[in-house]
C-alpha cells in the first residue's frame, strides 16, 4: 500500500505520537525536570487549539509545499465529526491535518521534513 492511500486518520494517529515525542524531548532539553512542569508546558503545544494555530501559521507563511497541503486538506475533509469537548470541529480537524502530515512524512521516510516542521513549531 502506498503512503498516500493510507486513511488520513491513521496517518494522524501516527503523527500524534511523533508530535508529542518531539514536544516532550524539547521540553526536557529546556530543563523542565518534573513531570507536572512537563505536562503543564506540553499543553502549550499539544492541544488541538495550539496545533491548529501552528498549522495556520505555516500555511500563511507559505512554509508547506503543495503536496503537503494536499495531505492536510485530505485529513481536514475526513468525514469524521467526532471531536473533544474542549474544542470545536474546525479546530480539531485542523489539528488532525497537522498530525496527518507528520504521519505521512514519517511513513514516506522524510524525517528531515518532520524535523523542519517541528523546529518551526518549537522555535516559534
Amino acid at each position: 500500500m502506498k503512503v498516500v492511500e493510507i486513511n488520513s486518520l491513521v496517518l494522524a494517529y501516527l503523527g500524534d505520537v511523533i508530535y508529542e515525542n518531539y514536544v516532550r524531548r524539547f521540553l526536557i532539553r529546556q530543563g523542565f525536570a518534573h513531570v507536572d512542569e512537563l505536562q503543564k508546558n506540553a499543553v502549550k503545544y499539544v492541544s488541538a487549539k495550539s496545533q491548529a494555530k501552528y498549522l495556520k501559521m505555516m500555511i500563511e507563511d507559505g512554509f508547506l509545499t503543495d503536496d503537503e497541503l494536499v495531505v492536510v486538506k485530505r485529513a481536514r475533509n475526513n468525514k469524521s465529526n467526532s471531536h473533544p469537548k474542549n474544542c470545536d470541529v474546525v479546530t480539531y480537524k485542523n489539528a488532525t491535518g497537522l498530525e496527518a502530515l507528520l504521519g505521512y512524512l514519517d511513513l514516506s521516510g522524510n524525517q528531515d521534513r518532520v524535523f523542519e516542521i517541528m523546529n518551526y513549531i518549537l522555535e516559534e
